[in-house]
């Protein structure tokens, strides 16, 4: 080691000593909130309000279990928006990223590193493409496809300049940047936030003749759709469906792209949830788990002559593909398909609707729904006329829940949850809405 290099590195772990044993200032000088409800307080001085979070408090996290800052123990059965199929915390996880970020965690696209191939190299084996755009966000997975698509549409499929159309399925949920709220249908994310990005169309989901319809106009270069909705609440579309979009995507010569950011990776107990009609769409778009809940990652999936209409400056990210994120995607993986949880998701999930269907109450729950452990409680709202305030009970009782507007929970727990475990957050929730009172 250089005389320099050793200097730095002794000045490195003397202000690391210093920073760990409090001899350092730290940026922030505030004593540390003492309860849960000083650090909701103090969150809610400080913070945009554009999350309205159930009122609970977590410090730590391990497997399928959360811990609250008063030391209370929850199941969690939200897993991080699906993003924690592999759990918190999961040693082989967390050990890549140590390891990596020790070594090297960032240098940006202008120049090669050495773990960028080896995800890339895995990926396209593994789902039988032939290129990669690496980024951070689902939502970036997202807005990456449309501009591929709209480029493909005009040098491929040769629309005229900015006629290219977009068709979207109505639920959609992709994001909330300009490009994914022009194509919502939630008023929420959609009103006051014109204009809106033009070149968007939307159908009803699980409706293949009205797709037929929109794909009649020759200005359209793609459908982005979810395999299962997973925002709307665990909407699965009717057997045939995806098969469908297949043929007619084919047909009229659109790109499809699937939006598998919650969905795939063993989430709805297949590796994608396409797999359940066999079919190939024309991008594929992961995220969420592919990061292990532990680092930001998402990833593009195409052949090469769709990829390819990317050239250098067309497209790019700071963050996209960095090495450090390289490392957690390719651990994430491993422990997907080493660990058996697509088998295991299926398998839970299988469990999770055939007990719930029979054991809850008729006048509380009109459907239980969903696909591996990607699953939602339909409401009948006459028996169950506030959905959060079911949710606090759900918590109250150990359980972490999300509501779904105004008249469902879903439900996404960690994939390495066993049956026992299952079970046991099968009976929370059994007694919570069986004995909820409005």
């Amino acid at each position: 080691m250089s005389g320099g290099l050793q200097n730095r590195s002794s000045q490195l772990l003397k202000y690391t000593r210093l920073f760990n044993n409090g001899s350092v200032t730290r940026l922030s000088s505030s004593t540390a909130a003492k309860s849960s409800a000083e650090v909701i307080q103090r969150e809610k001085k400080v913070s945009a309000n554009n999350y309205d979070p159930s009122p609970v408090v977590i410090t730590r996290g391990e497997g399928i279990f959360m811990w609250d800052v008063e030391g209370k123990k929850y199941y969690d059965f939200v897993g991080g928006f699906a993003t924690l199929n592999q759990g918190h915390c999961h040693p082989k996880i967390i050990k890549a990223m140590t390891d990596q970020v020790n070594k090297l965690h960032h240098t940006s696209r202008a120049i090669f590193h050495d773990s960028l191939y080896e995800l890339n190299e895995f990926l396209t084996k593994k789902f039988d493409y032939e290129k990669v755009l690496n980024m951070n966000t689902g939502v970036e997975g997202g807005e990456s496809s449309v501009k591929i698509a709209r480029k493909w549409g005009y040098r491929v499929k040769k629309i005229p300049q900015n006629q290219a159309q977009v068709v979207f399925a109505h639920g959609n949920f992709w994001g909330r940047t300009i490009a994914a709220i022009s194509s919502s249908t939630d008023p929420t994310s959609f009103d006051e936030f014109g204009p809106h990005v033009p070149g968007y169309q939307i159908v009803p989901y699980d409706d293949l003749g009205k797709l037929e319809q929109a794909f009649r106009n020759p200005n359209v270069c793609a459908f982005m759709v979810e395999p299962l909705q997973g925002e709307a609440g665990a909407v699965v579309p009717t057997l045939g469906y995806l098969k469908g979009v297949r043929e007619l995507c084919t047909k009229y010569n659109v790109l499809w792209i699937d939006d598998e950011v919650q969905a795939g990776l063993g989430r709805t107990g297949k590796m994608l949830a396409v797999d359940y009609e066999n079919v190939k769409p024309d991008l594929l778009i992961l995220g969420k788990a592919l990061s292990g809940g532990v680092y930001p990652i998402s990833a593009v999936l195409a052949n090469s002559e769709v990829m390819d209409v990317l050239t250098p400056g067309t497209h790019g990210s700071t963050y996209g593909g960095n090495a450090l994120a390289c490392k957690v995607a390719l651990a994430s993986l491993d422990v997907i398909i080493s660990e058996g949880l697509v088998e295991n998701s299926f398998k839970m999930g299988e469990i999770f609707r055939s007990e719930l269907s029979a054991r809850l109450d008729k006048d509380k729950v009109i459907q239980v729904r969903g696909r591996g452990l990607l699953n939602a409680i339909v409401l009948n709202t006459k028996g169950v006329s506030d959905v959060y305030k079911l949710n606090s009970e759900l918590k109250a009782n150990g359980m972490i829940s999300k509501p779904i507007g105004s008249g469902a929970l879903r439900f996404s727990p960690p994939l390495i949850i066993t049956e026992t475990q299952l079970r046991e957050g099968i009976d929370i929730i059994v007694n919570t809405i069986n004995n909820f009172k409005n």
